[in-house]
């Protein structure tokens, strides 16, 4: 009995250290008192972005994240913490659940892992943050483009003062 439960919790810590290992972006956070609609409400939100969220006993994710190489990560994993995961998009966990945090104040945003790097709470606050990709193309578009217009400007006014 004993030897099938300790199989299980290594067969736990072995998925869970490949995901982390496969994961682009990870964010942990804390769950106390959110009710389980709230809770589902969120994972449905993440699993359409592409994400997966997980709760996982603290001694299995300590031993999986030491596992996988984020020992730092380790020591943060303290309490009641939930895992979302994203394989491909690096900013989606951080941003849906900074946002699903300013509606449920009992959601707090932990620590995390962005491409293969630990990162503090302010450093998954930062990325939550960040505008959407689209939005970023923009504004570098914008400014690319500024300079050229300012000259076209310039080169019209010379021309139209002859």
């Amino acid at each position: 009995m004993q030897k099938a439960i300790l199989e299980r919790k290594a067969e736990a810590v072995r998925e869970l250290t490949e995901k982390l290992g496969r994961a682009t972006s990870v964010v942990s956070f804390d769950y106390p008192g959110l009710t389980v609609e709230s809770f589902t409400k969120l994972r449905t939100q993440l699993r359409q972005a592409g994400c997966e969220v997980t709760v996982y006993k603290n001694n299995i994710s300590r031993r999986a994240s030491i596992a996988a190489g984020y020992g730092e990560l380790a020591d943060k994993l303290v309490g009641g913490k939930a895992l979302a995961i994203s394989y491909s998009d690096v900013v989606a966990p951080a941003k849906i659940i900074f946002d699903f945090a300013k509606e449920n104040k009992v959601v707090q945003i932990g620590s995390g892992i962005v491409e293969g790097k630990v990162v503090s709470v302010e450093g998954i606050n930062a990325l939550a943050t960040l505008p959407s990709r689209e939005t970023l193309l923009t504004m570098l578009a914008v400014g690319m483009l500024t300079p050229i217009r300012e000259l076209a400007v310039g080169l019209n006014m010379i021309s139209s003062a002859e």
